[in-house]
């Protein structure tokens, strides 16, 4: 079975971005994310369609 998470590190090497601002998007309720005890993962799905809704949003101003 295919993995369905992504680690920050994952995250933000898809999206060609430091760690440290996927961690600070996380915190401020920027990025949909999960956390399990310390763990911040976030599901490939959710990070595909907040992708979507960011070109969107970009495409609107």
């Amino acid at each position: 079975m295919e993995r369905q998470t992504m680690t920050v590190k994952e995250v933000a090497d898809y999206l060609g971005v430091h760690t440290d601002t996927i961690y600070a998007m996380a915190k401020s309720k920027q990025i949909p994310h999960l956390k399990i005890g310390t763990r911040i993962l976030f599901t490939k799905e959710s990070i595909s369609l907040w992708i979507q809704d960011q070109e969107y949003t970009n495409l609107r101003i």
